[in-house]
């Protein structure tokens, strides 16, 4: 199990100098959001490689030239992160690797730790930029279009307990309440905890965060009492993941859980702390991560570039 207020992080300004720096491998998602292109000029790497996620629908002459970029198989998540792994000819049991996970898609970023740990990269870094704000704040549109379907992300199905009785569904609650809805709708008998990212990145987004999150209230069981809500910090997955395992051991005490359901739709920090604690204590057992899934996602969401977050990932 992985000693999460062990686990070390740390913060700077973008502007300011960089205390990690030089990486053999520098992996990155693109999109339009100053605070994932900045960051990779930025980044010293021997090789630095865009993965660009079909939910963006770029086209080859909207990307910056003369860079390494690999386009998702938009049909099949799993194979898309294993074929851009390949091509990145890399012994992960040697080199130094930095994640920015500020621009994947949830999902890919999740498959892509679990494959990388799956290789034999145990240790590595992860950063996470944090916007100066929204582009339209409590508006900002970030899932555009209809959710296709909420299923398992690959690898991370889980066992399931034919026995549903005591199932539990943790969602990691953002803006995007339409995803929050669906999510919960999915898993309609289950018991159901929400994650708010709090402290927040900025004072102003938690007040915005509990607006939008309110607005699938309904399908989280307000309608029949309380909505039970935990809190964790925006951009730390250790505390994040330490969270989750506190919330999961008070809801067992009472009866061993059925199946538990993690569905994170918050901050990419919050997203890595639902990967770890799911890699760290669950994987094969009981316990799955799901997702609702739509077609294409907003090329842009924020504004400007704020605090750069850095954290020592150690899995085993």
């Amino acid at each position: 199990m992985l000693r999460y207020e062990f686990c070390y992080k740390e913060s700077w300004e973008f502007e300011s100098a960089w205390p990690v720096n030089g990486w053999d491998v520098f992996i990155s998602a693109f999109n339009s959001s100053e605070r994932v292109r900045k960051v990779f000029d930025q980044a010293s790497a021997q090789a630095k490689h865009w993965f660009v996620s079909p939910e963006y629908g770029y086209k080859a002459d909207e990307l910056p030239q003369g860079q390494n970029w690999f386009f998702g198989d938009a049909n099949d998540e799993g194979a898309a992160i294993v074929d851009f792994v390949s091509q990145l000819n890399c012994d992960f049991s040697k080199a130094t690797v930095c994640v920015d996970t500020t621009g994947f898609m949830r999902h890919h970023l999740l498959i892509l730790i679990r494959h990388l740990v799956a290789l034999g990269l145990h240790k590595f870094d992860a950063l996470y930029s944090e916007p100066l704000q929204y582009a339209r704040k409590e508006k900002t549109v970030f899932s555009d279009g209809e959710v296709r379907e909420v299923r398992q992300i690959s690898g991370f199905e889980g066992n399931h307990n034919p026995d549903t009785a005591n199932d539990l569904l943790i969602i990691g609650a953002g803006y995007d309440h339409p995803l929050i809805a669906h999510a919960a709708e999915f898993k309609s008998n289950a018991k159901k905890i929400q994650v708010l990212g709090f402290p927040s990145l900025r004072p102003d987004m938690y007040q915005e965060n509990v607006l939008q999150a309110h607005k699938a209230a309904e399908q989280m069981g307000a309608r029949i009492g309380q909505i039970d809500s935990v809190f964790a910090p925006a951009n730390d997955p250790f505390v994040t993941a330490g969270t989750l395992a506190r919330v999961v051991e008070r809801f067992a005490r009472a009866k061993p859980i059925s199946n538990l359901y993690l569905c994170p739709i918050s901050t990419k920090a919050l997203t890595l702390g639902f990967g770890l604690y799911y890699l760290s204590e669950w994987s094969g057992k009981n316990a799955s991560m799901i997702l609702p899934y739509t077609r294409t996602y907003s090329k842009q969401t924020s504004e400007g570039v704020g605090r750069i977050w850095w954290y020592r990932i150690e899995l085993t």
